[in-house]
């Protein structure tokens, strides 16, 4: 049930103001890109191979799609506001671990309990849901999660020049202060959304099949999952196409790789702006036609002979402003179908994007070898985006039939 209680910036009597949920999936999405640029430092100075030091990555979207799975359920029945603060707080304490780790072992440990952090994205949708209808909650959404656009951008550009000057610690160590103030704002503004509930734990996990036997649900989940997995798919092969195809520096590389979170950050805008007006479903499947013509142009035009890093980055742009008109509106209509169970809803269907997620980048990562060029990989992107058209087809054609 939408709340009608007006929202007083730093009151916590209150719901959260916008700015707090911004703050709070900004830092969820920055602790998973900063340290990138600083894996080769870090094999050296862990006396590793490269190839452990980057299980920090797969370790963390690991956990992460796990915890997804569990934080809505206790977010149910516990409430927001206190599941947030505990993540928050679990994850600076395994930030410092992160910072004063002796081997890579015990870093690994502590960068696994540092995806605790991922309640920040979990709840910060679940919050806009408690507090918005439908419709307007897609369009909170979509500026909430334009902070997740920008900050892909500019993270690993940071991580970068922190490293160069300070060490690879630099990075752990801004992450700490600014989970540190991301805490202090989140116990001064954040009111509780949720509705009381009286059921126990075990009751929540539950109801996970009142969920699972929606059609509508799934049709959300899948029209998400498969339009982000074109992404994921983008993050596992575009640093190989745009180094080893193109012949591009690390700094081109860099520079390149955030056309789709550029596209991304104006898809967001669009749903921020038409979501009320048009509906989730009329945004999701034009977001999902945008991904899929960028890459049938795309794919026409490396056919054509037009194979540069320009063309090929370029149209990612494309990929990036489908998915932020399409995971707003499917993230809203997944919260929808039950939206007294907005908290599971939005835990189990973040696990099956990230799950999914990232198995498309495993795939896009191992099918790009030899003299594959770029092909590969627009084709599963392409594949991907089509069955997210279809996804959101079927949603359409079964609300039509019937609600549930």
């Amino acid at each position: 049930m939408a709340t009608t209680i007006p929202v007083r910036f730093l009151d916590r009597e209150t719901p959260p103001h916008i700015f707090t949920l911004i703050a709070l999936t900004g830092i969820g999405a920055l602790s998973m890109n900063i340290f990138l640029p600083s894996l080769p430092q870090m094999t050296a100075y862990f006396e590793t191979d490269y190839r452990l030091m980057q299980l920090s990555v797969a370790l963390y979207l690991a956990v992460n799609a796990v915890l997804q799975i569990v934080i809505g359920p206790i977010s149910d029945r516990y409430g927001r506001r206190p599941v947030l603060l505990w993540g928050v707080a679990g994850f600076l304490v395994a930030t410092l671990g992160c910072i004063f780790a002796p081997n890579v072992e015990v870093f690994l440990v502590f960068r696994m309990i540092q995806a605790m952090v991922v309640v920040s994205l979990v709840l910060g949708r679940a919050v806009v849901r408690d507090m918005y209808p439908a419709d307007q909650a897609a369009s909170q959404i979509g500026y909430v999660t334009m902070g997740m656009a920008v900050v892909p951008m500019i993270g690993p550009a940071i991580g970068g020049v922190l490293d160069q000057s300070f060490g690879w610690q630099a990075n752990f160590w801004l992450l700490f202060v600014l989970g540190a103030l991301v805490f202090a704002l989140t116990w001064r503004d954040l009111g509780e959304t949720a509705r009381a509930t009286s059921s126990s734990f075990a009751a929540q996990f539950r109801e996970y099949p009142e969920l699972l036997v929606s059609r509508r649900f799934w049709g959300y989940c899948l029209a998400a999952a498969f339009t982000s997995g074109a992404f994921f798919a983008y993050l596992g092969g575009a640093p190989y196409v745009g180094s080893e195809v193109f012949g591009l520096s690390p700094g081109a590389v860099g520079f390149y790789f955030g056309a789709p979170a550029l596209g991304y950050f104006f898809g967001n805008w669009i749903s921020g702006r038409f979501s009320v007006r048009l509906g989730i479903n009329v945004m999701i499947l034009w977001g999902s036609w945008v991904s899929v013509a960028g890459l049938v142009i795309s794919l026409a035009t490396f056919l054509a002979g037009f194979q540069t890093a320009l063309v090929f980055f370029g149209f990612m742009t494309f990929v990036g402003f489908g998915n932020g008109m399409v995971l707003p509106n499917a993230t809203s209509g997944m919260l929808s179908v039950r939206p007294h169970l907005a908290g599971t809803a939005s835990g189990l269907g973040g696990a099956i994007m990230v799950g999914g997620g990232a198995a498309l980048s495993a795939l896009a990562g191992a099918m790009l070898t030899g003299n594959s060029g770029a092909y590969p990989l627009i084709g599963i992107m392409l594949v991907a985006s089509v069955l997210g058209v279809l996804s959101i087809v079927y949603t359409i054609r079964r609300e039509r039939q019937v609600v549930g």
